[in-house]
């Protein structure tokens, strides 16, 4: 691999989770972040209460994309051979967390309504 272009990593991923997973997590992640800002445009303000439950999901998230990723990939923490494999995995436990803290926030949003102002 000579460059490192957006196709070549299209490619990656569609062979570490799949064609078929990888563009029904995208899908679903296109889906979440358009209902997060239509919450956002709505309330017009964050809520922070619920911003409060959105991070305390986050320890969740990171530990369920963790294991996410461990699995799809057929791998295991044994497999983790060097820096760069590291620092993959925190970077999937931190997506895994900014993720449920969205998702969270964006549930909680939608299922009680809007936030009563003061």
């Amino acid at each position: 691999m000579q460059e490192l272009t957006f196709s070549t990593m299209i490619a990656v991923l569609e062979e570490i989770f799949g064609r078929g997973l990888l563009w029904v997590m995208v899908a679903a992640a296109v889906l979440v972040t358009a209902a997060y800002l239509y919450v956002l445009i709505r309330d017009r303000a964050v809520s922070w209460r619920k911003f409060l439950w959105a991070q305390v999901a986050m320890p969740f998230g990171a530990i369920a994309a963790v294991l996410f990723v461990q699995n799809v990939t057929s791998s295991g923490f044994g497999d983790i051979g060097g820096p760069i494999d590291v620092i993959v995995l925190l970077l999937v436990s931190v997506a895994g967390a900014v993720g449920a803290a969205i998702l969270v926030y964006t549930a909680q949003s939608l299922l009680r309504g809007k936030a009563a102002k003061p």
